[in-house]
């Protein structure tokens, strides 16, 4: 695919660029500010925030509309446009403006400009100006999506920071096994906050990578390009072991994508996860996935259970940063339709590997998680669904794998007796 830039003559705007910057102009002092954060004053979200309150840019940014995404990298200058329609790939833009926290530019690839002007802060809006051959523009205006994303009310954020030096205690104390963390509200209790402690911590993924390959393939569910009652013949060749069910089935058989992304997350199953990647032709799908979003700690690099792969040094690896961002993006239906998002959370809802985060808290709490084991990895990513509490949660350890599995309950349980304390022992001054 040739991709172009297409330069912008400071002497003639085009059309589309007066619009936009009007567009931008009018919603410049809103954007800026966290949807539906109220003031220090106790003023509405239009309300001006103090310097120290302003939330912070980010030098990674993109904006999620229905049917895809526009990711920005100003450091780089580059941008990727990935929807339903289209992928540019990550295309350069030397000629990227970032200006008072916003990134604007143009490029065009295969005849279709894309104007942009997007901030560099989460939770605030963006848009982007889509011009096809022989087409009126089209708008595409969204959420602008960070890692972290700042909370939607800082103070109330400011009531789960305490968490986070319960948290380093157990990762101090866990010297066999490094580990890095990161619980991020969803409820709307804390301010939306995000708290991490070693958040950019790389081990190797293990089967935590199995959540990328389903947002994968339900986003072309949601682009209508498959549909979860597809067949895929399953050859005995594809059939490995470890985790999974259906590896104790008789092949070839034509077996649905329901079922592959069920059992893949389910039952963690090793099988359908290769099946899925050999369907998508190779690992650069759910690479591209990764690289929209802008998380930098994740690849795709081999199947599962492809020894001879690892032994060469090729390696899927994660963070709980990163784990944190997708979930948090499937919760917020901002990769996902909600309608999907529901569909992924069931299937973790019913994972059948709980011997970590389900068994560290109280029967009946009601959670929906991914595993991931390897002989010197053990995570455990998901999210609890306490009403009135709910939390994405990313525990990712190294080392010896018994050791990994201790250091993850007692993280994990550390996050639900945080969250169930009495609110007045959670109040800071």
């Amino acid at each position: 695919m040739n991709k172009t830039d297409k330069k912008v003559s400071s002497s003639r705007r085009p059309p589309w660029r007066v619009r936009l910057t009007k567009l931008a102009a009018i919603g410049v002092a809103l954007a800026l500010l966290p949807s539906g954060a109220a003031s220090a004053d106790g003023g509405g979200p239009s309300a001006q925030p103090s310097p120290e309150q302003r939330p912070p840019a980010s030098t990674l940014a993109w904006l999620a509309f229905p049917g895809g995404v526009f990711s920005v990298d100003s450091e780089t200058h580059t941008v990727r446009y990935r929807a339903c329609d289209a992928d540019t790939g990550r295309v350069p833009d030397p000629d990227m403006r970032v200006h008072g926290r916003v990134a604007s530019g143009e490029v065009t690839v295969d005849g279709t400009t894309y104007a942009y002007d997007v901030p560099l802060v989460g939770r605030t809006r963006g848009i982007v100006e889509v011009t096809r051959p022989g087409a009126e523009p089209d708008g595409l205006v969204g959420e602008v999506v960070t890692e972290p994303q700042p909370p939607t009310d800082p103070a109330a954020g400011r009531r789960l920071l305490p968490l986070t030096g319960q948290l380093q205690q157990v990762v101090d104390a866990s010297t066999a096994n490094p580990a890095g963390v990161a619980v991020r509200d969803l409820s709307g209790r804390y301010g939306d906050q995000q708290i991490a402690v070693n958040g950019a911590f790389r081990p190797k993924a293990a089967s935590v990578i199995k959540l990328w390959i389903l947002v994968e393939l339900l986003r072309r569910v949601d682009c209508g390009q498959v549909s979860l009652d597809d067949g895929v013949l399953v050859t005995p060749a594809q059939v490995v072991n470890g985790t999974g069910e259906l590896q104790h089935e008789t092949f070839p058989q034509v077996v649905t994508l329901y079922r592959l992304a069920e059992y893949m997350i389910k039952y963690s199953d090793n099988t359908a996860a290769n099946v899925l990647i050999d369907y998508f032709g190779g690992f650069a799908p759910v690479n591209d996935l990764i690289d929209s979003m802008n998380q930098r700690e994740t690849i795709l690099a081999r199947k599962m259970l492809d020894t001879e792969a690892a032994m060469r040094g090729e390696e899927n690896y994660t963070s709980p940063d990163d784990v944190v961002a997708l979930l948090g993006a499937v919760w917020e239906a901002q990769i996902l339709t909600p309608a999907t998002r529901d569909l992924m959370i069931g299937f973790m809802a019913e994972q059948t590997l709980n011997t970590k985060i389900p068994a560290a808290l109280p029967p009946g709490v009601p959670v929906a998680h991914k595993t991931g084991d390897l002989p010197d990895a053990s995570h455990d990513v998901g999210y609890y669904l306490i009403p009135g509490s709910q939390v994405a949660v990313a525990f990712l350890t190294s080392g010896p794998m018994a050791g990994g599995d201790e250091t993850v309950r007692r993280l994990a349980r550390t996050v639900y007796d945080y969250l169930v304390a009495p609110p007045s022992t959670l109040d800071t001054n």
